[in-house]
């Protein structure tokens, strides 16, 4: 009757306690990460720096300042496009720190052996 599960000579679950160690131990320097991401600020300009956006880690504006060359009454449009464009600089950079340094630590997988994707 043929083995039902296990592994042939016994080597893969020292192997799978392995991997297992170092994701969990990736996982908490994503944690760390993570928490040190959400800490930061990103700033974003437009129209020559007459609209300053900040945002924070956690995806959630801080700060809009607008120079006051930046409000005209007679043109609003201008300034809510300044004001998106700013915002979504603001967020690209962070976006760019936080996979930066999330693929830092994803990089790890490579020694763990099995291909994963990512």
């Amino acid at each position: 009757m043929a083995k039902r599960g296990g592994f042939p000579g016994g080597a893969m679950p020292g192997n799978m306690a392995n991997l297992m160690k170092q994701a969990q131990k990736m996982q908490r320097q994503m944690e760390e990460q993570q928490a040190e991401l959400e800490t930061k600020e990103f700033e974003g300009t437009a129209g020559g720096g007459v609209v300053t956006v900040k945002v924070s880690g956690k995806k959630e504006v801080v700060s809009v300042k607008l120079a006051p060359e930046a409000v005209d009454p007679d043109d609003v449009e201008m300034l809510e496009d300044l004001i998106v464009a700013a915002t979504n600089e603001a967020l690209r950079k962070m976006e760019e720190e936080s996979s930066k340094v999330m693929g830092n630590i994803a990089g790890g997988l490579g020694g763990l052996g099995g291909g994963f994707p990512f």
